[in-house]
Order: C-alpha cells, then structure tokens, then sequence
C-alpha cells in the first residue's frame, strides 16, 4: 500500500539523507542503496548501507540492516514509532522484516518499478514454487506455537 510522500521540509530532509548514503555504498563498491531509521521529530537513530558486494552476502540491504537492528535494539514501543527513509522502495524481502521488526512505515526517494526502468531485469529467473502440502502435518507443528 503506497501512499504518495507528504513533501515537508523534515521528510525531503531525511530523504535526501538516505540518497547520500546511497552514494557512499556505490562509492564503497556496493550497490546505490542507503536507508536510516528516525523517530517523528526527526531524531536518527541508525544509518545503514547497502554492503551486499562487500561483505559477500546478498541479504546485506540496508532496510534489513536496520529492521534487525531495531528489533533487537528498540522497544517494541518505540519502533512502532519510527519510519523507515530510504532511497529505493524495499523489496519483499526487505518488507517482510520491516514488517516484523513492527516499524510504522516507509517513506522512499524511487519506487521498484521504477528502478526496474533504470536497470531492467536481474538476469534471474523466477524460482518455481510449489505447495501447499501435507497440511495436517504441518500444522499439528505450527499452530500449537500461535495458541
């Protein structure tokens, strides 16, 4: 759900923030991907950039970075509280642990469909999946754990 960005002096701020360290991360050798974590006044909590070529891990996002981070440094409370700046729009992966890590929401400079314009394709194929399967033995393993 994409909403467009309310343009106020404190949200172009941080923004343009996240686009400068999306630039360090290209000037390390990364891919152009930069991200911070900020309360609503504006407070910065972490920076991160992307480090996936230079660490040899291609989960090494920014946005993951600090959602680990806020879930294990932050009171639920508090991050609850916080929004996510980013210079692109997460991808699923990155989403999926924003969500989890309970942040309040993502504000972001370009949007997936139009990096794809910029750099069209990864050159992966889609992984086929398959399922669901075994339904009741798998949930005789799982539900028990949300009861």
């Amino acid at each position: 759900m994409t909403a467009p960005v309310d343009p106020t002096p404190l949200t172009l701020t941080l923004l343009r923030r996240a686009i400068a360290l999306a630039a360090e991360a290209r000037d390390g050798g990364n891919p152009p991907f930069g991200s911070l974590l900020a309360l609503p006044d504006g407070t910065v909590l972490a920076e991160e950039r992307n480090t996936t070529l230079t660490d040899r891990d291609i989960t090494a996002h920014p946005e993951l970075k600090l959602a680990r981070w806020a879930a294990r440094e932050l009171d639920p409370a508090v991050a609850a509280r916080t929004t996510l700046y980013t210079s692109c729009e997460p991808c699923g992966m990155c989403e999926a642990v924003i969500r989890q890590a309970g942040l309040r929401r993502v504000v972001f400079a370009l949007s997936g469909e139009q990096l794809l314009e910029i750099r069209p394709g990864s050159g992966r194929l889609p992984v086929p999946q398959e399922g669901p399967a075994l339904l009741d033995e798998v949930r005789s393993v799982v539900e028990p754990y949300y009861r």
